[in-house]
């Protein structure tokens, strides 16, 4: 592989989303047949209602929201490595704000990179569609709109993985079980994150699961460059 970039430049971060009504009969009229035309052919195999698909509708920017950004950092001081966690949660507009903030003040640079599991294709696009939403500014970082997918210079640690093969999805769990890396047992996964948030309002257990996907991402991304894996004690949470 060749010569990895520069950890203190890259943002690892993870997204959490659910749709942005509890359920489908809350939304619009106009709302509601658009996301009817919008999944057709995602529910004509198993001939589900639009109402029946509505639980995945936080997989579309347009029908869904953020509800945790976790991003997580490295930095070297006179006591060695450290990896810094932190997260922004709860009304979206605002956690949008914060975390563009962050990305202006410290991440704005042509050196600086952003990395996620499957960022191209989900995270980095998502990000940018709901903070246009919300009327903000984007950050250079995420000033994406005509540039080629070659052009997209972040990190996304499935493309390095795939190494030019498109034909399957490796997800981040499978690919940390590959490498060996510890992985908490969590009572949660991935498609439970909009029951957890919309019926159990259990907003700092979705934050806490997205957190954990964070160090994991980091983990990943250190073994596909051959650098040393995090320690536990160099893992910093801030709230």
């Amino acid at each position: 592989m060749t010569t990895p970039q520069n950890l203190e430049h890259i943002l690892f971060l993870d997204i959490e989303t659910v749709p942005e009504q509890s359920r489908f009969g809350l939304l619009a009229p106009e709302t509601q047949e658009l996301f009817d035309a919008k999944t057709a052919y995602k529910r004509k195999a198993d001939e589900l209602t639009a109402a029946e698909y509505y639980g995945h509708a936080g997989i579309w920017a347009e029908f869904g929201k953020i509800v945790c950004i976790s991003v997580g950092y490295i930095t070297h001081t006179t006591d060695g490595r450290q990896f810094r966690v932190r997260s922004f949660s709860g009304e979206e507009s605002q956690l949008l704000k914060e975390f563009k903030e962050l990305l202006d003040s410290h991440f704005s640079s042509e050196h600086h990179r952003l990395c996620a599991h499957n960022g191209k294709e989900f995270d980095f696009p998502f990000l940018a569609r709901r903070m246009l939403k919300h009327q903000l500014v984007l950050p250079i970082l995420l000033q994406l709109m005509g540039k080629k997918p070659w052009e997209v210079q972040h990190l996304d640690t499935l493309e390095l993985w795939k190494f030019g093969d498109y034909k399957h999805y490796t997800s981040l769990k499978l690919l940390a079980h590959f490498f060996d890396i510890p992985s908490p047992k969590d009572d949660m996964e991935g498609s439970d994150v909009a029951k957890v948030y919309h019926e159990q309002n259990d907003l700092i257990g979705i934050v806490r699961y997205c957190e954990k996907d964070v160090v994991t991402l980091t983990q990943i991304y250190l073994k596909l460059t051959l650098q040393p894996p995090l320690d536990e004690a160099e893992i910093v949470y801030v709230s």
